[in-house]
């Protein structure tokens, strides 16, 4: 199957931005990325932080010389794959979504 790209012009996209199907897909990408940055950086942080502010905590002996500031560490490595599984998951809406508003726009256009 051949693509044909279109360039649009301002005016098009300017219609293709007021469009309901493209503030919705907008808006559903903003509610899942938003929450997901924020909740990744206060949990990356978070280590530092505890670390600082709460040493004798995060020294506690979990096992042998592992500590609970190693089990975070290494657990920042399971929430960052966490985190983009996720977003891949979610990523298959987003990306129907958009099909489904190219589809209307074609059929718009031509």
């Amino acid at each position: 199957m051949e693509q044909h790209h279109h360039h649009m012009s301002q005016e098009d996209w300017a219609a293709v931005q007021r469009h309901a199907d493209f503030q919705q897909l907008v808006g559903a990408k903003r509610r899942f990325i938003v929450p997901a940055t924020i909740f990744f950086i206060a949990y990356y942080f978070a280590l530092p932080i505890l670390v600082g502010y709460r040493p004798d905590l995060m020294s506690k002996p979990v096992f042998g010389h592992v500590n609970l500031a190693y089990l975070f560490a290494l657990s920042e490595f399971a929430m960052a794959w966490l985190v983009m599984a996720l977003y891949l998951r979610r990523a298959r809406t987003f990306d129907a979504m958009e099909r489904a508003l190219v589809e209307k726009e074609r059929a718009e256009f031509q």
